[in-house]
Protein backbone atom coordinates (compact mmCIF):
# COMPACT_ATOMS: atom_id res chain seq x y z
CA UNK A 1 0.00 0.00 0.00
CA UNK A 2 0.61 3.31 -0.88
CA UNK A 3 2.58 5.30 2.39
CA UNK A 4 0.63 7.85 3.93
CA UNK A 5 1.34 11.24 3.69
CA UNK A 6 3.59 13.21 6.26
CA UNK A 7 1.58 16.81 5.78
CA UNK A 8 -1.57 17.74 4.89
CA UNK A 9 0.01 19.00 1.96
CA UNK A 10 0.23 15.77 0.28
CA UNK A 11 -2.69 13.59 -0.13
CA UNK A 12 -2.94 10.16 -1.65
CA UNK A 13 -5.08 9.41 -4.74
CA UNK A 14 -7.89 6.81 -4.16
CA UNK A 15 -10.70 5.94 -6.16
CA UNK A 16 -13.69 4.13 -4.03
CA UNK A 17 -15.53 1.26 -6.25
CA UNK A 18 -18.50 -1.06 -5.41
CA UNK A 19 -18.29 -4.70 -6.62
CA UNK A 20 -21.29 -5.04 -9.33
CA UNK A 21 -21.70 -9.13 -7.07
CA UNK A 22 -21.03 -7.55 -3.43
CA UNK A 23 -19.82 -10.53 -0.79
CA UNK A 24 -20.93 -10.63 2.67
CA UNK A 25 -17.44 -9.96 3.40
CA UNK A 26 -16.74 -6.59 1.10
CA UNK A 27 -18.68 -4.28 -0.73
CA UNK A 28 -16.30 -1.59 -1.74
CA UNK A 29 -12.47 -1.60 -2.67
CA UNK A 30 -10.12 1.08 -2.61
CA UNK A 31 -7.68 1.64 -5.15
CA UNK A 32 -4.63 3.52 -5.11
CA UNK A 33 -3.95 3.99 -8.75
CA UNK A 34 -0.56 6.28 -8.82
CA UNK A 35 0.99 3.07 -6.65
CA UNK A 36 1.44 1.56 -9.97
CA UNK A 37 3.04 -1.96 -10.07
CA UNK A 38 3.65 -2.56 -13.48
CA UNK A 39 1.51 -4.55 -15.98
CA UNK A 40 -1.54 -2.68 -14.87
CA UNK A 41 -1.59 -3.73 -11.65
CA UNK A 42 -2.06 -1.43 -8.21
CA UNK A 43 -2.61 -1.57 -4.59
CA UNK A 44 -5.91 -1.93 -2.88
CA UNK A 45 -7.50 -1.97 0.32
CA UNK A 46 -10.93 -3.86 1.04
CA UNK A 47 -12.28 -4.44 4.71
CA UNK A 48 -12.10 -8.18 4.57
CA UNK A 49 -8.79 -8.86 2.48
CA UNK A 50 -7.02 -6.17 3.67
CA UNK A 51 -4.41 -5.06 1.24
CA UNK A 52 -2.71 -6.32 -1.88
CA UNK A 53 -2.38 -5.59 -5.41
CA UNK A 54 -5.35 -5.43 -7.84
CA UNK A 55 -5.60 -5.28 -11.61
CA UNK A 56 -6.94 -1.61 -12.30
CA UNK A 57 -8.61 -2.31 -15.52
CA UNK A 58 -9.93 -5.77 -14.28
CA UNK A 59 -11.49 -3.80 -11.03
CA UNK A 60 -13.11 -1.01 -12.91
CA UNK A 61 -14.98 -3.57 -15.21
CA UNK A 62 -16.13 -5.40 -12.49
CA UNK A 63 -17.11 -2.26 -10.39
CA UNK A 64 -19.04 0.77 -10.18
CA UNK A 65 -18.43 3.95 -8.72
CA UNK A 66 -18.63 3.96 -4.95
CA UNK A 67 -21.06 6.45 -2.93
CA UNK A 68 -19.78 8.51 -0.24
CA UNK A 69 -22.21 6.29 2.06
CA UNK A 70 -21.24 3.44 0.90
CA UNK A 71 -17.35 4.01 1.04
CA UNK A 72 -17.51 5.62 4.33
CA UNK A 73 -16.29 2.89 6.56
CA UNK A 74 -13.30 2.08 4.15
CA UNK A 75 -12.50 5.48 4.53
CA UNK A 76 -12.41 6.64 7.98
CA UNK A 77 -10.72 2.94 8.33
CA UNK A 78 -7.94 3.87 6.57
CA UNK A 79 -7.76 7.62 7.83
CA UNK A 80 -7.52 6.17 11.33
CA UNK A 81 -4.49 4.75 12.87
CA UNK A 82 -2.31 2.70 12.01
CA UNK A 83 -2.79 4.32 8.80
CA UNK A 84 -3.53 7.91 8.83
CA UNK A 85 -4.34 8.55 5.38
CA UNK A 86 -5.35 12.19 4.07
CA UNK A 87 -6.92 11.06 0.74
CA UNK A 88 -7.66 12.73 -2.88
CA UNK A 89 -10.93 11.19 -3.76
CA UNK A 90 -11.51 10.86 -7.36
CA UNK A 91 -13.81 8.87 -9.78
CA UNK A 92 -10.75 7.71 -11.82
CA UNK A 93 -7.34 7.36 -12.41
CA UNK A 94 -5.37 11.15 -12.41
CA UNK A 95 -3.64 11.29 -16.01
CA UNK A 96 0.13 11.71 -15.89
CA UNK A 97 1.95 14.63 -17.71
Amino acid sequence: MPTPPDTDTNRTVVIFRHWQSPSLLCDVIALFPLDDEGGGMCDSFEHHGQHGSACYQGVIRQTRPATPAEYADVKAELEAPPYRYLFDVRKRRPSRN
